[in-house]
């Protein structure tokens, strides 16, 4: 039997950083994964997801880019290059991690982990496949799943390849002609994106009265019209009702519908992977699956700790990244606390959508004095030099309902005029050029 002084369960981003971090610290350190290094992040969820975005958005820059001087002719955009390219960025990543853990002495074992209580020592027992293996202290990483509805039709559509969890629509080598997404939350939302940009049809079916989940209402709604846009379809306050073979029946207040459709994205949710660890064998507290944690990242056994998606408290990577170092730190004796008031987050759509803190919804709703302050993108230099005819068409509309006093115009001269001097307006039309200048003169006037 192998000690150690900390065991790691699960390789995603706060397993292999607590890892990382413990050893560094001098502590005779255990990591135990299942499968492969990096965890859901790395393999399956936010790497190869921005990965194949990236590559979606080169074939956006090269049917759209006469307006910015490039012009291709013929261009194709193939969906199994994407894969290839994504399998290659995934690979390098969990090398790299590899890598880490070999050069900081971290000893990792390629097995199912899971905890068998306490020795007569007091020392915690874990078994890592046919290995057994004892240590003083236990960081539980073992991140989360796909949630699967008891939708009748969904089991039996997963078993035939019909239905897709975010897993198994990341190794389609096909781009499906039609695809309907359950679900209409952040990991929806980007893989929707992504079909709907290389030329998939995608129709989204979402159970609340919007989308994107916690992402700030006014914001949601500004996504969804761009999205329709580009082509998306979207039914919402709608409950998926079955899944046939080839087919969608969802309820709305008009009735039952169904949506024909080659392949279907379930996308509702995550939830903690806690089954099967051997909590109960430790007496470890859950709430709803989720282990149940203190701000210091501890367990209400002591010396036990539960970081990133395993506690439910935020699916992110970089709140995983947080966790496994307050953690650490607290093992270490270090005071460390975890403030979860202020953690970013991202949607890497088109367009890309970034918030940090309470929504304007959810300040309301804690009781707080808030003054709201919304800017339009035309103040953003960067913002006209990318969105050339975007941007006219914004300043047409303002300038037709008088949205735009004096002031505004002052404001966004800066940026219509880098836009004028780089030359991004060559290939627009006399008139946006005549607005344009109609703006910068009334500017100058008005200094």
């Amino acid at each position: 039997m192998e000690h150690f002084d900390v065991i790691v369960l699960g390789g995603g981003p706060g397993g292999y950083l607590a890892a990382e971090r413990a050893a560094q610290a001098g502590f005779a350190t255990a990591l135990i994964e299942q499968k492969e290094l990096g965890g859901t992040c790395l393999n399956e969820g936010c790497v190869p997801t921005k990965s194949l975005l990236f590559c979606a958005k080169q074939y956006a820059h090269a049917l759209h880019g006469t307006d910015f001087g490039t012009t291709v002719e013929g261009a194709f955009y193939s969906h199994e290059a994407a894969l290839k390219r994504k399998d290659q960025v995934v690979k390098r990543l969990v090398r790299g991690v590899a890598a880490s853990m070999k050069a900081n002495g971290v000893c990792v074992f390629q097995a199912v982990g899971t905890l068998r209580g306490k020795a007569d020592t007091g020392e915690f027992l874990v078994s890592a496949g046919n290995d057994s293996l004892t240590a003083s202290r236990i960081i539980l990483a073992t991140g989360s799943n796909a949630v699967v509805p008891p939708i009748p039709g969904v089991r039996e559509g997963l078993e035939a390849g019909f239905v897709l969890t975010n897993r198994e629509i990341l190794a389609l080598h096909d781009a499906p002609k039609t695809l309907c997404c359950i679900g209409g939350g952040v990991i929806g939302l980007e893989m929707a994106c992504y079909f709907a940009s290389i030329g998939t049809k995608v129709i989204v079916v979402e159970m609340m009265p919007k989308i994107a989940g916690a992402t700030d209402p006014e914001i949601c709604a500004l996504l969804m019209k761009t999205y329709q846009k580009n082509g998306m379809e979207f039914h919402l306050n709608a409950r998926v009702q079955s899944v046939t073979e080839r087919s969608v029946i969802y309820k709305d207040e008009d009735g039952v519908h169904e949506i024909p459709c080659d392949k279907v994205l379930l996308s509702a949710g995550r939830r903690a992977n806690t089954a099967g660890c051997g909590l109960e064998t430790l007496g470890i507290r859950t709430e709803r699956g989720a282990i149940c944690t203190d701000e210091h990242m501890m367990t209400n056994v002591p010396n036990v700790y539960a970081v990133g998606d395993c506690n439910g408290k935020l699916m992110l990577a970089h709140t995983a990244y947080r966790e496994a170092e307050v953690a650490v730190g607290c093992l270490r004796g270090i005071p460390d606390k975890m403030d979860y008031t202020c953690v970013p987050s991202v949607i890497y759509t088109t367009p890309e959508v970034a918030s940090v803190g309470l929504s304007e919804e959810d300040a309301k709703k804690s009781g707080h004095e808030i003054k709201a302050v919304k800017v339009p993108m035309l103040f953003s230099g960067r913002y006209v030099a990318e969105n050339v005819r975007d941007a006219y068409q914004t300043v047409r509309r303002h300038l037709t309902e008088g949205s735009l006093d004096q002031k505004d115009l002052s404001r966004i001269s800066a940026a219509v005029d880098f836009a004028l001097k780089n030359q991004f307006c060559d290939s627009c039309s006399k008139e946006s050029q005549r607005v344009l200048t109609t703006i910068l003169i009334k500017t100058v006037s008005s200094a």
